[in-house]
């Protein structure tokens, strides 16, 4: 099994899995010229997509989905409301068509791929993170979240590689140009992990056997890479691991596809 973020931010995400001939999109947040670019780096042509899965209707989670579907019919899976949401927004019945809806908390087989959903707390409709096993490893993607709930420590748990949302620095939003009613959300239990937050998640995961972790999802006003990367660092340490021995600890770039990490017994990074 192989993942590589496309883009991983506040102004776009889309990330793809694949095993064998099965290969999965994960959100489609930036433009599908953008998107075929990626796959195409990957020796991926868009009508070799097994499926879309869709962690919430938000822009910078779907934005390219509309133009991209009109090349290629592929199965979009989401739950529920993130598809009615969806739909109420766009108004495309070619879209809709190709909805599948799947339950938060479930789980279906996509070619080689086991892939179960699981709830996340944010101001969308519907929102999901992903577990997605194949090959004998497993990954999770777990961003856009406002807190950690049980729901998701159990997901994340010994997973191989996690995909780990750090947003923020706290003490930026606070003193930084958002107004007040953004500050909030983006500090609240339906927001962003902060980079605390994110790397106290990923300690857990480290602690339960994750060799691989990701971080992403920065905001480009609150938050740098080497920000992420460091309070993410300091908190592995404390935990007795170094990241650069011990694990691979890295941050998605935001606009440029990251680097392709093979899972599996021989794991390593292309």
């Amino acid at each position: 099994m192989t993942f590589t973020t496309l883009a991983s931010g506040s102004q776009g995400n889309a990330a793809l899995v694949s095993c064998g001939d099965t290969h999965i999109l994960l959100d489609m947040g930036i433009s599908a010229k953008r998107i075929t670019s990626g796959l195409a780096a990957l020796g991926v042509r868009p009508e070799m997509l097994s499926a879309i899965l869709l962690t919430h209707e938000h822009s910078d989670h779907v934005s390219g989905l509309r133009v991209f579907t009109k090349k290629v019919d592929v199965p979009i899976y989401a739950t529920r409301p993130t598809c009615l949401e969806w739909y109420r927004k766009n108004r495309c019945d070619e879209v809709k068509d190709l909805f599948r809806v799947q339950q938060a908390g479930t789980g279906l087989q996509i070619g080689a791929l086991w892939v179960e959903s699981f709830p996340t707390p944010h101001d969308a409709a519907g929102s999901v993170g992903y577990s997605i096993a194949g090959g004998e490893s497993r990954m999770v993607l777990c961003t856009d979240l406002g807190y950690v709930t049980p729901e998701v420590r159990r997901t994340v748990e010994g997973c191989d590689l996690l995909v780990c949302e750090t947003n923020h620095d706290e003490d930026w939003v606070k003193t930084g140009p958002y107004p007040y009613y953004l500050k909030q959300r983006i500090l609240g239990d339906y927001g962003h992990l902060s980079n605390e937050a994110g790397a106290e998640l990923a300690a857990f995961a480290v602690e339960s056997g994750t060799k691989t972790v990701v971080l992403a999802h920065l905001s480009r006003t609150n938050n740098t890479p080497a920000r992420a990367y460091e309070v993410a660092r300091c908190r592995l340490l404390a935990i007795g691991c170094d990241p650069e021995r011990d694990i691979a600890l890295s941050v998605a770039p935001a606009g440029t596809p990251g680097p392709t990490f093979v899972l599996g017994k021989e794991a390593a990074v292309c």
